[in-house]
């Protein structure tokens, strides 16, 4: 009798301890969650701050800048926040794109028109003893057109083409590009190496434009020529060269942070990220660094630990007293800088994408388009 009251009283005991204790867990456990939730408010915020500090330091003195810098920041910045306050950049951009078409459709566009341009353009690369420099002079020495028709007039043409716009010579223009069969550059593996993210932009241009398309074939192309078990054989400028490439790929794809990106359409890509991103933090610049996250935010993978790699990496390279990230030689060029520094902007303090601006949706933004554009 005495055991049988024993047991009921340790039951009993038992019972009330889990009504006590439970309860107990259960706030432990909500105020781990609240406290970790309340931490990544903390980063988050700090990260914007950090933004808005590169921000200031910019539109400070953003027309201080040639119209292409301004342009580029003005651009990516509006795609981003769609304020007006940008508009006189992007009108700067049309200018400019607007110059480049009627220069190209009026002066350069015959085939000996177009070598004479070109000599003078390859000459460049002959001053300039860097790696990449005489990687570029190698190759495109022999397919010379490639620095007028991919570096200069495809991005001219597309740039308009995504404002909702067109050269008023535009058939013309189209007429020197069905001239080429772009495939000659997008799957030569030389030409990758010298120009692997701007092959990545152009192949997806001409896409764009209802030109050819010949994305599938560079990028089977790409990786062809640098297949990941060989990275340790890379130099420096060649990793970065390589990793620039897959970051164009996908910010070509989304039309330049106007579209979302489905990581499984890229997935070889984004595995590569998680596999290598401490070699890639290690062994490249804050610019990559800064297009691998932004790759991240495209495809919409906010939690993914790489983007969290990314964003510290890119907060810590700032320098506070400057109000911008510097380059890797420390230098505090704000022309020089603002590519690296627009990406950290939106790495640090993204707002999603936007397909802007474009005639039919901002209108107001080209009540006055600069003289060769027109609307499609």
């Amino acid at each position: 009798m005495k055991s049988l009251i024993l047991s009921l009283v340790v039951v009993l005991c038992l019972l009330i301890a889990m009504v006590f204790v439970e309860p107990f867990n259960q706030n432990i456990s909500t105020h781990s969650v609240s406290h970790h939730s309340n931490d990544q408010t903390i980063i988050e915020n700090t990260f914007k701050q950090d933004a808005a500090l590169i921000r200031d330091t910019y539109e400070s003195e953003l027309y201080t800048l040639p119209a292409f810098k301004s342009g580029h920041y003005g651009l990516r910045m509006y795609r981003q926040t769609l304020d007006e306050k940008y508009a006189a950049a992007i009108w700067s951009d049309l200018a400019r794109v607007a110059s480049r078409l009627n220069y190209f459709s009026n002066e350069v566009h015959t085939p000996q028109q177009i070598a004479d341009y070109t000599a003078k353009r390859i000459s460049n690369y002959l001053t300039d003893s860097s790696e990449r420099s005489v990687l570029r002079f190698q190759v495109t020495k022999d397919l010379p057109e490639y620095l007028y028709l991919g570096v200069d007039l495809l991005g001219s043409m597309a740039r308009a083409n995504e404002y909702g716009l067109k050269h008023q010579q535009d058939a013309k223009l189209r007429e020197v590009i069905r001239r080429y069969d772009f495939s000659i550059y997008a799957t030569n593996r030389e030409m990758i190496k010298a120009w692997a993210a701007q092959l990545a932009n152009q192949v997806y241009w001409l896409k764009q434009l209802g030109e050819q398309d010949v994305t599938a074939q560079f990028i089977n192309a790409f990786k062809q020529a640098y297949p990941d078990q060989q990275d340790h054989l890379l130099s420096e400028q060649q990793l970065i060269n390589k990793v620039y490439g897959l970051t164009h790929i996908i910010f070509a794809a989304s039309a330049y942070y106007q579209h979302p990106i489905k990581e499984n359409d890229f997935q070889w890509i984004y595995n590569y990220y998680r596999n290598n991103i401490d070699m890639i933090i290690e062994r490249t610049k804050e610019d990559v660094i800064a297009e691998v996250g932004i790759n991240f935010l495209l495809a919409g993978l906010t939690d993914d630990p790489v983007l969290l790699k990314t964003r510290s990496v890119i907060q810590k390279a700032l320098d506070r007293e400057h109000g911008l990230v510097p380059s890797a030689d420390g230098e505090f060029d704000l022309e020089k800088g603002e590519h690296r520094n627009v990406l950290a902007i939106m790495l640090l303090d993204w707002q999603g994408v936007h397909h802007a601006p474009t005639v039919n949706n901002q209108p107001e933004l080209f009540k006055s388009v600069p003289y060769g554009l027109t609307t499609k």
